[in-house]
């Protein structure tokens, strides 16, 4: 190849983004903040329904798991980047999701069945 077409050829192959801007990394650590913050609150929020509800115990286990289900969705789909990723990750955690809800609903109806509701 001529120095001419290397060149062109190199210029097409550099891509122009913004991720190492700085203005990108304080978007970025602003969001994982956010992300820290809510978190933090959701962890509160167990506490409490734990502590400051007196809510009976199944009631409470399932008000924590649903807290917590939040709490997993927001380090996966933040810090483990799983938002901008392809379709079958998130068909992977959809049937994780309904799985986990299966596990929750089995507890649940033995209970229902044993008070006869």
């Amino acid at each position: 190849m001529n120095d001419h077409a290397v060149a062109a050829h190199d210029s097409h192959d550099i891509p122009h983004d913004d991720h190492n801007s700085p203005e990108h990394i304080k978007r970025e650590i602003r969001v994982y903040l956010m992300v820290l913050g809510a978190l933090a609150v959701l962890t509160g929020v167990t506490v409490f329904a734990c502590y400051g509800l007196h809510l009976p115990i199944h009631y409470a286990v399932m008000v924590a798991l649903a807290v917590a289900s939040v709490k997993g969705f927001l380090v996966a789909g933040f810090f483990m980047h799983l938002l901008s990723e392809k379709k079958l990750i998130y068909g992977i955690l959809i049937l994780t999701v309904v799985f986990f809800a299966i596990l929750l609903w089995g507890p649940a109806h033995d209970i229902a069945d044993k008070f006869h509701y």
